[in-house]
């Protein structure tokens, strides 16, 4: 009885701007696309992305967290207004559906009528005060620095640009095996922001190897303190392709009080069973407002 009670005053609340006994309306959500903010203070880069998923609101009122490409039923009618936010899974969890913190949300007002449906193919920016730290191996100077201490000393990142590739222009690529097996890539040191703020380490992959992320926190007093990250998994070769992934730094910034800078890095060590590897790795940013 306490599930029926649930569910009928959960209609209730989504009927929004009607009715009694309504057909739902079908919201058909297709995928994101990200388009430049021509208000931007800060240069994004490549607008490459992998929002997979849209947290939908009708009226003010949360329908849920979808996976897009969707079609989706709601009990509402008249005037509404549709807002449709972009969703990442978070350090590449699909368990973990966050609302991506730099973009802005679709949002169109209709006058919806029950049974019909409704298509949205929404497209989003980023917001005009997001800040970029950007490495896409377009410039004479590459900024990711290789340490010298544990990787392997002959494999070195190599730039290249492929067609094939897609259109983005240059990308990095390592070739690990046996005897080249290990290399570690540092990012610039950055001041990032504290206090619960929103900062995320991203980066385009292609990978038959895994590509752990991490993180180096330079304390007051000249300590460096290595946070681990995430892992990107490896992919099978048959299922090979560019996919982006989003590492959440918020937790491990804004609870490390000593901590005055951080530098970001990517492990690349050659996963066990294999004899051979391959790491593609393109449009690296960490977003911060």
């Amino acid at each position: 009885m306490k599930y029926l009670y649930f569910f009928v005053v959960l209609s209730f609340g989504l009927s929004g701007c009607v009715k009694n006994n309504p057909l739902p309306v079908w919201l058909e959500i297709n995928q994101w696309t990200l388009t430049s903010n021509p208000n931007s203070v800060n240069e994004p880069g490549a607008l490459t992305h992998n929002f997979s998923d849209v947290w939908v609101y009708v009226d003010g009122k949360v329908i849920g967290v979808f996976e897009v490409p969707c079609k989706i039923p709601v009990l509402v009618s008249g005037n509404c207004k549709v807002s449709l936010y972009p969703a990442i899974k978070n350090n590449g969890l699909a368990a973990v559906k966050k609302i991506y913190p730099f973009a802005e949300p679709f949002e169109t007002t209709l006058q919806l009528t029950e049974g019909e449906t409704y298509v949205f193919n929404p497209v989003t920016r980023y917001n005009t005060n997001t800040k970029f730290s950007i490495e896409d191996f377009e410039s004479n100077t590459v900024t990711i620095e290789k340490e010298t201490v544990y990787s392997s000393p002959n494999l070195n990142l190599q730039i290249q640009n492929n067609p094939s590739e897609g259109n983005w222009g240059n990308y990095g690529y390592l070739s690990l095996n046996t005897i080249d097996s290990l290399w570690i890539g540092i990012l610039p040191e950055l001041i990032l922001p504290k206090s619960g703020a929103e900062v995320y380490l991203e980066f385009d992959y292609k990978n038959t190897n895994s590509i752990l992320t991490g993180i180096i926190e330079r304390q007051i007093g000249g300590s460096n303190v290595d946070h681990g990250g995430y892992t990107a998994i490896r992919q099978k070769l048959e299922n090979l392709q560019w996919k982006r992934i989003y590492i959440d730094l918020k937790d491990v910034v804004s609870n490390t009080p000593n901590g005055y800078a951080y530098r970001q890095y990517l492990k690349m060590s050659l996963d066990s069973g294999l004899s051979s590897s391959e790491v593609y790795i393109d449009n690296i940013k960490v977003i911060h407002f």
